[in-house]
């Protein structure tokens, strides 16, 4: 099985828009609007990723918002108008965070706020019930590999709510280690034949981060520049890299999805397009469904201007 079956191959993150950022009105109205939606459709691509946080959904007392909602809804709109599916991504839950300077922590041992986590999928999969056009992705990146137990427990039990509303919508699945292929292994058995497993890649940091202010090793340094031909990144590199996820998933009967990968705007726009085309190769081997981080600025913008003398070149490798 393949996700491509279902019509999800080939995408783009809309990070920064309803996630990581500062919820300002001026940001949820116009940081994305409609005329992207036809750039991203003319780039050939056939979904969008939307990362989503939970106080974009709910309301300060811990609802569902309706103007939240509404949101998500009209931006779905924009999408199926141009036959883009939609892989809706929730990037931070109540108690949750991937990002530790978000001060979001308590989600694994508090059954208050996994209840929350919950009520919002399950109002999530009540609105959005459209299997053909619309995936549901948990949560993004949990870091910690000593809660995979945990997260294993809580993703089923969400699974199993969700399936009473939407029993046909595709369910994304990652694990540990920011959603390390490596740790795919660790996934419980997928609930059913439309639970996939989810991966990133930021593969080798030293390119992809290079320059990074955000990478909590000590002996990052941000001030080098790598060159790609310096990183020795080939094919063969990736699916060393992907191979356990590979032979898991296939041993399950279940799909892959990469949903990040990218590359920072500190490296040039024509070692970018290398990175991607050598990743691609890969993905294009193995049929494994994919979206890229991200469509604008978040230091990784495809859109951005920086990019303009490469991207036609570009969009051939997403």
């Amino acid at each position: 099985m393949k996700m491509k079956d279902f019509g999800f191959y080939r995408g783009v993150n809309l990070g920064g828009w309803f996630s990581q950022c500062d919820y300002s009105k001026e940001r949820l109205d116009h940081f994305i609007t409609e005329k992207d939606m036809d750039v991203i459709a003319g780039w050939g691509l056939d979904h969008v990723r939307i990362p989503m946080d939970y106080n974009v959904l709910e309301t300060a007392e811990g609802g569902l918002s309706e103007e939240g909602f509404g949101r998500i809804a009209k931006a779905v709109e924009w999408c199926l108008k141009r036959n883009l599916k939609v892989v809706m991504d929730l990037h931070k839950t109540a108690g949750y965070s991937f990002d530790a300077a978000h001060q979001e922590s308590g989600f694994f041992g508090s059954t208050a706020y996994q209840e929350r986590f919950y009520k919002l999928w399950e109002g999530l999969a009540a609105r959005f019930n459209d299997p053909e056009n619309i995936a549901f992705e948990l949560l993004n990146e949990v870091t910690d590999a000593s809660v995979i137990g945990e997260w294993n427990r809580i993703a089923a039990e969400c699974i199993r709510r969700i399936r009473k509303i939407a029993p046909a919508s595709l369910i994304l699945v990652g694990s540990y280690w920011n959603n390390s292929p490596d740790a795919v292994k660790d996934l419980d058995l997928p609930a059913d034949n439309r639970v996939i497993y989810n991966f990133h890649c930021y593969d080798p940091l030293i390119f992809t981060h290079q320059g990074a202010t955000w990478i909590p090793d000590p002996a990052f340094d941000i001030d080098r520049r790598v060159a790609f031909e310096e990183a020795n990144i080939t094919p063969e590199y990736f699916e060393k890299q992907f191979a356990s996820a590979i032979e898991t998933a296939e041993a399950r009967g279940t799909a892959l999805y990469c949903g990040e990968y990218g590359v920072i705007d500190r490296a040039t726009p024509e070692d970018t397009v290398k990175w991607f085309k050598t990743i691609n190769a890969v993905f294009e081997k193995y049929g494994i469904a994919r979206s890229a981080w991200s469509y604008r600025e978040m230091d990784f913008g495809l859109s951005d201007a920086r990019m303009d003398g490469v991207r036609n070149e570009l969009i051939k490798y997403l």
